[in-house]
């Protein structure tokens, strides 16, 4: 049998490798957790319902991972990013998971998660040649 890899954007082949990743992991979790999968996406409208900042994240097995946190530039430092990541603290909790995950880079947002109990557990560095990424944890039991 020959093999051979190619490049492409085939959607139906994606969706098999995630599917397949899945059922190889959910024989090693406990049945409680099987099947946890619930996308979370909190959004700050303006008066108008334009968007102008949100959070996109995932629960999945005991955890939320918060994929993107994001509050329009002129607004950051008004407290939007702090309700956005406590609203998202809260769906865990609702959800019994037992951490919130995330990751920043240098640039970004380390102080803010920091400020709010996030810890850091890894980081790499020489991103973009002169930034760190960070990855940052907080246990909620």
């Amino acid at each position: 049998m020959q093999f051979h890899i190619t490049k492409e954007t085939d959607k139906e082949s994606v969706k098999y490798i995630n599917n397949e990743l899945y059922q190889y992991n959910l024989k090693h979790f406990p049945e409680d957790l099987r099947g946890r999968y619930k996308e979370i996406n909190l959004f700050v409208r303006d008066e108008n319902d334009h968007v102008c900042g949100g959070l996109i994240g995932e629960i999945c097995w005991n955890w939320l991972e918060i994929q993107i946190l994001m509050v329009n530039e002129d607004l950051r430092k008004s407290g939007l990013g702090t309700k956005l990541l406590l609203e998202a603290e809260q769906v865990a909790r609702d959800n019994q998971c037992d951490f919130i995950k995330l990751d920043t880079l240098s640039f970004q947002a380390l102080d803010f998660y920091q400020k709010h109990g996030y810890e850091v557990y890894g980081s790499i560095n020489n991103v973009g040649r002169e930034h760190m990424h960070h990855y940052l944890k907080k246990d909620l039991k």
